[in-house]
C-alpha cells in the first residue's frame, strides 16, 4: 500500500512458450525462472498482493511453492500465442472483484522473464504513479542503437527511417555523440490505475503503449536488468548474468 492505496501486483505466466519451451519453470541459477519475480515483488515496500495469472497447473504449484497467490486458473482463450496482455491482466482483476471483492487502486504488471528486476525497481515505478499522479507508469531501458540510425530499405535503396533532410539524420555519422538519447520498452513493470485500465477497450499494441488521452510515464532501468528472456541465447545470458549476482559480483 501507499498513499493509502492498495497494490496488487500480477505475474502473467503462460505455459506455452515456444523461443525457450517451459521457460516460465526452468531452472535459472538454481530456481525456476519465475521465482525471481515473484521474489522481488514479495519483497517490495508498497506490493500489498501478488498473484500469477497462468492455465498451467505446474506453472501454478510452482508460483504457489515461491509465495505467489493462484487464486483461479487463466481460461485457455486468454493463453494462446496471439493473446494481448491488457484482456489477461483486466481478466484478472475481474475475477478477484467479483470472486473476491478485492478492488485495488493500482495494478502493477510483472513480467517474469525478466529475472534480474528488483524490488527498487518494482518500487521506483508505484512510486513514479503515485507522485505524478499520472495515468500508467512503465519500465525501459536505453535503445542497444541510436533510433535516430535507424534505415529501412525499399526496393534496393536505403534511407533513413527519419526525414533524410532532418539535420540529425544528416550529420549523425559525423555527431553521433550529439544525438539524443532513444529508449525501448524492456516489458519489465507496468503500473497502472485500476480504473484507467478496466475502461480501455482496444488493447491496440500492447500493455506498454501510451494510450491516447492518457498521462503515461517512464522509469529507465539498466540494460543488464533489461535482459528479457526469449531465446535461450537470452536464457544463457540471464543465466551468466544471475550466477554473477549470486556470487556476489557486481553486473
Amino acid at each position: 500500500m501507499i498513499g493509502g492505496k492498495t497494490v496488487l501486483a500480477i505475474i502473467p505466466a503462460r505455459g506455452g512458450s515456444k523461443g525457450v519451451p517451459r521457460k516460465n519453470v526452468k531452472p535459472l541459477g538454481g530456481k525456476p525462472l519465475i521465482s525471481y519475480m515473484i521474489n522481488a515483488a514479495k519483497k517490495s515496500r508498497y506490493v500489498d498482493r501478488v498473484v500469477v495469472s497462468t492455465e498451467d497447473k505446474e506453472i501454478a504449484d510452482v508460483a504457489k511453492e515461491y509465495g505467489a497467490e493462484v487464486p483461479f486458473i487463466r481460461p485457455m482463450e486468454l493463453a494462446l500465442d496471439t493473446t494481448a496482455m491488457e484482456p489477461v491482466i483486466q481478466h484478472a482483476v475481474r475475477w478477484l472483484e467479483k470472486n473476491e471483492k478485492y478492488e485495488p487502486e493500482i495494478v502493477v504488471t510483472l513480467q517474469c522473464t525478466t529475472p534480474l528486476t528488483e524490488k527498487e525497481d518494482i518500487d521506483k515505478v508505484i512510486k513514479k504513479l503515485i507522485d505524478t499522479n499520472a495515468d500508467a507508469v512503465y519500465t525501459v531501458c536505453e535503445s542497444g542503437y541510436c533510433a535516430y540510425l535507424m534505415q529501412k530499405i525499399e526496393g534496393d535503396k536505403i534511407y533513413f527511417i527519419k526525414d533524410p533532410t532532418n539535420d540529425l539524420a544528416q550529420h549523425s555519422a559525423v555527431y553521433r555523440q550529439g544525438l539524443p538519447k532513444t529508449y525501448q520498452v524492456n516489458g519489465a513493470i507496468n503500473a497502472t490505475k485500476r480504473y484507467v485500465l478496466m475502461k480501455r477497450e482496444d488493447p491496440g499494441f500492447g500493455l506498454n503503449v501510451p494510450k491516447k488521452g492518457e498521462d503515461t510515464r517512464a522509469v529507465i532501468m539498466s540494460k543488464i536488468k533489461s535482459v528479457d528472456v526469449d531465446t535461450l541465447l537470452d536464457f544463457k545470458l540471464a543465466e551468466l548474468l544471475v550466477n554473477e549476482k549470486n556470487e556476489g559480483n557486481t553486473i
